[in-house]
Order: C-alpha cells, then sequence, then structure tokens
C-alpha cells in the first residue's frame, strides 16, 4: 500500500519578458477572491518597484483572463489604484494565455505521477522545474 501523495497546490505566477517576478502559493483552505488578489497586486507593484523601476514610471499593462477574482470590481479599482493598466482577456476567445498554453501544461507534465509527501515538496519541484525552464518559456512568450 503506497502513501496518500501531496493534495494540489494552487499558484500564482507573475512574469514579464525579463522573468518571473513573483509566485504565491495558496494556502489550504484558502480562496483567491478580489481581495486575496488585490493583495497579490499590491505585493507585485512593490516588486516591480524594486527590480522594474523604469516600468512602474511608464505604466504596467496586465493581461488578465476571466476568472471571478480578476475581473471583480474590487480587483479593476486596485488595478487603477495601482495605476495598472489592465487588458482584458476576450471572454469566449479561442486564444488561449501564453501562461495556460505553454507554462502550466508543461509543469503539470513534469509533476504527474510523482507522489510528493508534503505541500513544501510539490512547491519544490515545481520550482525547481521553472527555474530549468524560465530561459526557455519566457523566448517563447
Amino acid at each position: 500500500m503506497s502513501a496518500k501523495s501531496a493534495g494540489k497546490v494552487l499558484a500564482s505566477i507573475f512574469w514579464d519578458q525579463d522573468s518571473i517576478l513573483l509566485i504565491d502559493y495558496l494556502l489550504k483552505g484558502q480562496t483567491i477572491n478580489a481581495e486575496y488578489y488585490s493583495s497579490l497586486l499590491v505585493q507585485m507593484k512593490d516588486i516591480l518597484k524594486e527590480k522594474r523601476p523604469r516600468k512602474v514610471t511608464k505604466g504596467v499593462l496586465f493581461l488578465l483572463d476571466n476568472a471571478p477574482a480578476h475581473q471583480a470590481l474590487a480587483t479593476k479599482k486596485k488595478l487603477a489604484y495601482l495605476g495598472f493598466q489592465c487588458l482584458d482577456h476576450p471572454p469566449y476567445s479561442p486564444d488561449l494565455a501564453l501562461s495556460e498554453y505553454h507554462l502550466f501544461p508543461g509543469l503539470k507534465k513534469q509533476l504527474k505521477g510523482h507522489h510528493f509527501s508534503s505541500n513544501a515538496e510539490v512547491i519544490a519541484a515545481a520550482e525547481t522545474w521553472l527555474d530549468r525552464k524560465l530561459s526557455e518559456f519566457l523566448l517563447v512568450a
């Protein structure tokens, strides 16, 4: 009898053409809602001020999909307050966001079939894969 593997781990990944800027792992029992997502946007503003100060002054564009937390009025207000411009993903668009097309399927394929004893092991394996694939992914993007 094999041991039960760790559960699913949900990651929110923010990236630009140069690198991954923020990876947030949702704690068990939490839900991504407008309030939670807005707190991630504040973190992103701080990271951008530090890592990409010229981009913050020129303007930051976010490409968001149609997830409820992304489309909520509170999120839209937070984006405007932070000075970010939102590029909406058209509803029912046949186009996939780049991360859904290239990043997440590769990560899922890499992790499939492995048994992890904890969320920390899942996260470590994901980050190892992301570190290896980062430059390749960003070249495609």
